[in-house]
């Protein structure tokens, strides 16, 4: 980084961590944009159930790759990477600081470190998704851990997707998946900042703020989302698919709430395994009275 330059700033965490809160405040004190780390909150009418920022949010701070496809495409990291980079591109150029915030973790490497990710190949990925509806995800889970040990320690048997892109890739590349995943080699300086929150604290606040979902109008925005079925990725959303469910009777109310509470707390759980991982992430607790100043802190030290 140059004499002066700014770093590039993460703020990362779970799910009801209070990320988004943190990123505005940050940007407001510090004259920064925000660019959208969330792979869901990159479709155009999933607003409630993604906790998007609200329009007087993003009257306050501008926000970058909210809204930017539409619900049946099915969005690749791959294809945000370029558009996220070119964001925070613009953001230096005008001498604003760039807050990448978002819980999928992925897309915030993407943006940070020199991931290059291998093409596709349409005729081998439309066969392993055959192999996958016919077979199952155990069985090609089986043949991936024979292929690539460590992969198959890192995908679950159950993320059909992930273990056909991995297939997919080893097939194409000729090398083991895990090959193709880069060392921790950042592209800017960059601030990770976490956010910490007690498990039993983040419990109840996804539960409530899965509730409070609900009493924003969650299921009508559901109902209204024209082309969710045809999007696998945005049809497997938190959430959506519950809701999914909820009209077309196949479960009830109650039933649609608790299982989305479930799932959302595996995915934080999931979420904070991906997060600790990285040890340049620098944690501060969520409830801190003085949050803000701390983490503006650690930005000065590194500008």
């Amino acid at each position: 980084m140059s004499e002066g330059e700014r770093p590039v700033v993460a703020v990362v965490g779970a799910t009801a961590s209070g990320k988004s809160a943190l990123a505005i405040e940050l940007a407001e004190r510090l004259g920064g944009e925000i660019v959208n780390a969330d792979s869901m909150q990159v479709y155009r009418g999933m607003n409630i159930g993604t906790a998007k920022a609200t329009l007087d949010e993003q009257a306050r701070v501008r926000h970058h790759l909210l809204d930017v496809w539409e619900i049946d495409h099915d969005v690749t990291v791959a294809q945000y990477q370029p558009l996220a980079r070119a964001a925070v591109e613009d953001i230096r150029r005008r001498d604003r600081l760039p807050l990448v915030t978002g819980g999928s973790g992925l897309y915030v490497r993407a943006v940070l470190d020199d991931l290059q990710f291998p093409g596709t190949d349409v005729e081998v990925r439309a066969r392993l998704e055959a192999e996958l509806e016919s077979e199952g995800s155990v069985a090609l889970h089986q043949r991936l851990a024979e292929l690539d040990p460590a992969a198959g320690l890192a995908i679950p048997a159950t993320n059909g997707r992930r273990i056909v892109r991995a297939l997919e890739v080893i097939e194409i590349t000729g090398m083991p998946f895990t090959a193709t995943l880069p060392d921790e080699k950042p592209v800017y300086s960059d601030v990770r900042i976490g956010l910490e929150v007690p498990p039993t604290v983040l419990a109840v606040r996804i539960t409530t703020r899965v509730h409070r979902m609900w009493e924003q109008g969650f299921v009508d925005e559901v109902r209204e989302l024209h082309g969710l079925v045809e999007g696998r990725t945005a049809a497997r959303a938190l959430g959506y698919a519950q809701v999914r469910q909820l009209l077309a009777g196949e479960i009830d109310e109650n039933t649609a709430i608790d299982e989305t509470v479930v799932a959302t707390r595996r995915f934080a759980k999931r979420q904070l395994t991906w997060f600790r991982r990285d040890q340049r992430v620098q944690w501060v607790p969520f409830d801190a009275p003085d949050l803000v100043d701390r983490a503006a802190a650690l930005i000065a030290t590194a500008s």
